[in-house]
């Protein structure tokens, strides 16, 4: 029997990788691209780092400027000839309102400053307080005067309800006191900013402020 020899043959179609040959414009361009990457990531990094820095200045400028709101404060208040039936023909009412800057650093402009009255939720009577003013730093300003004749508007009906509240040992009130002001840190001035205080304040049966209302501080928001 005769028999024939084999030559083994090396398959072509294995799984064996193939090398690839690129040229010096493929290594080229990916070193490009390399470079690209890293300068991003160093703008990245130095833009993060610097609003990182300008965040730190700020919150220390926050911290060292403290600033605050103006603090209102009844002082005085009363209406003499309260108990009387027709005391609203002639009707006043005593007032004493303190605003302090309390800010180590921040003043304020004020645009004129209107305060009106309210019983039950009604105006009574109000005046214009103060014309435009600077008030600087560590600064208390006083607010007071007297409303009577056209500045208060008391009718009959309200004295008389005035009267009963009064024989019951209180009437109740509130002062409203609302202006436009502006912040002033060194050269800097900020935009108008809407203000309001509100001062609830009593007053017994001698016509005068009762003890837990003297002095105490109004409620200041902006709008």
């Amino acid at each position: 029997m005769r028999y024939q020899k084999e030559i083994p043959i090396e398959s072509t179609t294995g799984n064996h990788p193939m090398k690839r040959y690129h040229t010096a414009r493929y290594y080229a361009h990916r070193v490009k691209e390399s470079l690209t990457t890293r300068v991003s990531k160093l703008i990245c990094a130095i833009f993060l780092a610097l609003l990182f820095l300008v965040g730190i200045i700020a919150f220390v400028l926050w911290l060292s400027l403290r600033p605050h709101r103006p603090r209102f404060h009844i002082r005085e208040f009363s209406i003499p000839g309260l108990g009387q039936e027709n005391g609203f023909a002639n009707a006043q009412i005593i007032f004493n309102v303190t605003a302090r800057n309390s800010n180590q650093n921040v003043g304020f402009y004020y645009d004129t400053i209107q305060m009106t009255v309210n019983y039950q939720d009604q105006s009574i009577g109000g005046e214009t307080l103060a014309l435009p003013f600077y008030q600087e730093p560590k600064n208390t300003a006083i607010l007071a005067g007297i409303l009577g004749g056209d500045s208060l508007k008391v009718m009959a009906d309200q004295w008389r309800q005035f009267v009963a509240d009064w024989s019951r040992g209180a009437v109740f009130f509130s002062i409203e006191l609302s202006s436009s002001i502006r912040f002033k840190i060194s050269t800097w001035e900020s935009k108008r900013h809407r203000i309001r205080a509100t001062c609830p304040v009593a007053v017994g049966v001698d016509g005068a402020i009762l003890a837990n209302y003297k002095d105490k501080r109004c409620q200041v928001y902006f709008i």
